[in-house]
């Protein structure tokens, strides 16, 4: 019995053409999307707007620039001008009234600003080499904080995009469906069939983790065969961590379905969860920018400490015992979240 209504959970699925498209074929779109833009594993290239009357006087500058991220792109003072109107230039060379000088757009800063300093180091570095000394620049080692082969962006946004997933199919599959049937009152219907209700939720849990298994699969057959990453730990110990984060979203979107009446209350609710966690848990990128109040509350949150695990693992090839407080937060949330979801759940 168990077995038919896991593959009833499963039909039901793959009728589904947005939501098979949403669970698999989004989070490989991401996962090419960026780390095809970040494939050189380095600092992203930037780009310096170089108007005509500053390139004439700043070739000792430019040439300098060759061996930084810092991309120039030459164009005549007014095409310079028009393309800063628009407010496409993120930072711009130029002829002030006292010679070249730089200029940075104040909405994009966090841009301009990076690529402010490189050309700022290449013009100091020009001027060393110009007094006859030579510029010494401190050594750059490129490597994993475990010493294993983590060659690229990609390397650390896949761990990102798993724990993501988790977390969506955790929420939306999960707790929105949950709703669901409850909205259109086919947990009532059920209520008073032969069908006993162990068997209904643990054929939606088992059909969760398949889908979360073929998930998995997909997106490290595509790291793999596109950006040559692979898991540097134990399969077992990335098994594992899949389980537990499997288990810790899926109770939470068990829970947070208890205090929904409908999809749309339910909808809302979700991502009020969901987008924070998503946004400032390190899924993109690190949050070392933003504010430190920022990076101590997002620690509380389950997906941030999860993903330091998972990385550590996947990227490092690390065991999980430098990790007990992260798996501990992971672990009271997955209490937490089920024992509300029990004293929430209801047939009615």
């Amino acid at each position: 019995m168990l077995f038919r209504q896991f593959i009833i959970e499963w039909k039901l699925f793959s009728r589904d053409r947005a939501a098979m498209f949403w669970t698999f074929a989004f989070p490989v779109l991401m996962l090419l999307g960026f780390g095809t833009i970040f494939r050189s594993g380095s600092t992203p290239t930037l780009t310096l707007v170089v108007s005509g009357q500053a390139a004439e006087r700043s070739a000792g500058v430019l040439k300098a620039l060759e061996r930084t991220p810092v991309k120039p792109l030459l164009l005549s003072d007014a095409e310079a001008q028009a393309r800063w109107r628009k407010g496409d230039t993120a930072a711009q060379l130029e002829e002030g009234p006292a010679g070249p000088r730089l200029k940075v757009n104040t909405y994009l800063v966090s841009q301009g600003q990076v690529t402010a300093q490189i050309v700022q180091q290449a013009n100091l570095a020009l001027q060393v080499v110009r007094s006859g000394q030579e510029p010494q620049f401190l050594p750059v080692a490129m490597e994993s904080p475990g010493n294993a082969h983590a060659a690229n962006y990609a390397a650390f946004l896949l761990p990102g995009l798993l724990g993501v997933n988790l977390m969506s199919t955790g929420l939306f599959s999960v707790g929105m469906v949950n709703v669901s049937y409850r909205e259109k009152g086919k947990f009532r219907r059920l209520a008073v069939t032969p069908l006993p209700k162990w068997v209904f939720l643990a054929g939606q849990v088992l059909h969760r983790l398949t889908v979360v298994l073929l998930q998995v699969l997909v997106m490290l057959a595509v790291g793999r065969l596109v950006f040559g990453i692979a898991n540097q730990g134990s399969y077992a110990l990335l098994g594992l961590l899949l389980v537990l984060g499997t288990a810790c979203f899926m109770s939470m979107g068990f829970a947070l379905a208890g205090f929904a009446r409908t999809s749309e209350g339910y909808g809302a609710l979700s991502n009020v969860v969901f987008l924070p966690m998503m946004f400032l848990s390190g899924v993109y990128f690190t949050l070392d920018a933003a504010p430190r109040w920022m990076q101590q509350a997002v620690v509380a949150l389950p997906l941030s400490p999860y993903l330091k695990a998972l990385r550590a693992v996947f990227n490092d090839g690390a065991g999980l015992a430098g990790h007990g407080l992260e798996l501990a937060l992971v672990g009271v949330w997955t209490a937490l979240c089920f024992g509300v979801a029990l004293r929430k759940f209801s047939w009615a």
